[in-house]
């Protein structure tokens, strides 16, 4: 077994997460993942109200009495959800772990931790991973530039960045962004990291709600069948390569804005992609670690697996030790 201080702050067996995934990180995939020992995550934005987060917290709480975490992302728009009422919905729900990410999460980790509720924040550089240390955050989620969705805009790789928060932070962190088997979790731990999140392995499993489709043509990719969107607008976002990403990129290349890729990127667009498995509807996200993932297995094996393999592949880096000669 691995232990490290993230499984035991956070009660959990295995230093695996599974990231929260908007319109993935449902009940049946967070349950999956926790039952097995890992830490599951509900996407609290991906339920439509408040009032239907808490209903999915109720069904995962149905499939497992192990911890469960919730993801609140913070955004900054025009029309922004109800992010009390949704946070009041976790508290009121009992659950115990929350991820954030997105926005200073100040407010909310303030009120979070009055109920004592643990909180982890994800961030793309040491900096912003200090700054939410500075917070009373109980742990944060170091994003390489590897990863889906938006990696930041200094494009450090995990490599770099993991043993850099490790030199620079006093609280724990897992490590994101490239992970997806046991090669990766004890490469981690030995950069540093308590544990590793995972989005895009966790896209791959047989709980996830994504179409087929969408994972068999995952299990197909490459490491180089993803794009970078938003670079000229400073909001950088890793998408899978289609149509509609190459356009997107072709339109800003030549001086459009925001306005004028909207309708592309519009999340209702992006959602369809998961639903009905055609993935050239829209935008969505998925990292170059797609390069590395084989098979659609369950998330409880996968995560058994991951542990099994990292655990084998630490045990046997003692035999690349030499014994110094005795002193003569």
């Amino acid at each position: 077994m691995l232990k490290t201080r993230f499984t035991e702050e956070f009660g959990v067996e295995h230093p695996v997460v599974q990231g929260g995934m908007m319109w993935v990180g449902r009940a049946e995939l967070a349950a999956a993942v926790s039952e097995a020992g890992g830490l599951g995550i509900i996407t609290a934005l991906t339920q439509p109200t408040p009032e239907d987060l808490t209903a999915e917290i109720a069904k995962a709480r149905a499939l497992t009495d192990k911890p469960i975490g919730v993801n609140l992302t913070l955004t900054l728009s025009i029309n922004q959800p109800p992010y009390e009422q949704y946070r009041q919905a976790i508290i009121d729900s009992g659950v115990t772990i929350v991820e954030t990410a997105g926005s200073n999460p100040a407010v909310h980790v303030e009120h979070f931790k009055e109920h004592g509720i643990k909180v982890i924040h994800k961030c793309t550089s040491v900096r912003h991973a200090l700054k939410a240390q500075s917070l009373g955050v109980d742990a944060v989620s170091i994003d390489g530039f590897e990863c889906a969705g938006h990696p930041g805009e200094d494009d450090v790789p995990g490599l770099v960045l993991i043993p850099a928060a490790a030199d620079a932070l006093s609280i724990p962190f897992i490590a994101s962004g490239g992970f997806a088997d046991g090669r990766g979790l004890a490469a981690a731990l030995a950069l540093g990291a308590q544990g590793i999140n995972m989005g895009t392995r966790f896209m791959c499993t047989e709980e996830s709600p994504i179409h087929q489709k969408i994972k068999e043509q995952i299990v197909g990719a490459s490491e180089l069948d993803t794009q970078l969107i938003f670079r000229q607008l400073r909001n950088t976002m890793r998408a899978s390569k289609n149509s509609v990403s190459e356009e997107v990129v072709d339109i800003l290349g030549k001086g459009g804005r925001f306005r004028d890729v909207q309708d592309l990127v519009a999340g209702t667009r992006g959602r369809k992609v998961y639903e009905n498995g055609d993935s050239e509807a829209g935008i969505w996200t998925v990292g170059m670690v797609q390069g590395l993932i084989r098979d659609i297995p369950g998330a409880g094996e996968l995560v058994t697996r991951i542990v099994s393999d990292a655990e084998a592949i630490i045990r046997s880096l003692n035999s690349v030790l030499i014994d110094p000669l005795p002193a003569s």
